[in-house]
């Protein structure tokens, strides 16, 4: 495990650094990565959700990592997929999930990308409302 900066370097971006990365109709063939987590946050203007795996599990998300450059750190960003069941009445895209059993299956591409990106199915995934609502970061 290393530590990375969430985020592209933003000089090469109009200024805008970019931490998520839409997974569809992408290949992905190197500087594949994983985010362990346990949740992962989203919100709607001053409204805050926390969701987990409805099993209380850990998890992974999918990233893709960019290598130290000049003054930019070693930085990731995470892969997105259009939102499911559980998640769609919040946002409409959300982290791709990797279950622990598949966290090789990511890393050395062995699987194909569109079964390891599938949306869990209905009631996996938790969503929680969190507290003061828009005090609490994303």
């Amino acid at each position: 495990m290393v530590k990375a900066v969430w985020g592209s370097d933003p000089r090469f971006s109009d200024g805008i650094n970019y931490r998520f990365v839409r997974a569809e109709g992408r290949a992905f063939p190197a500087r594949r990565c994983l985010i362990p987590a346990s949740e992962f946050r989203m919100g709607t203007g001053d409204h805050r959700y926390r969701v987990t795996l409805d099993s209380g599990n850990f998890f992974y998300l999918a990233a893709v990592w960019d290598p130290p450059l000049a003054d930019w750190p070693l930085s990731y960003r995470i892969l997105t997929i259009p939102a499911g069941a559980d998640v769609i009445p919040y946002q409409s895209r959300h982290g791709v999930i990797i279950q622990r059993r598949d966290a090789n299956h990511w890393l050395d591409g062995s699987l194909p990308n569109e079964l390891l990106f599938e949306e869990p199915p209905r009631r996996t995934l938790f969503v929680e409302p969190l507290r003061k609502q828009a005090e609490l970061p994303l």
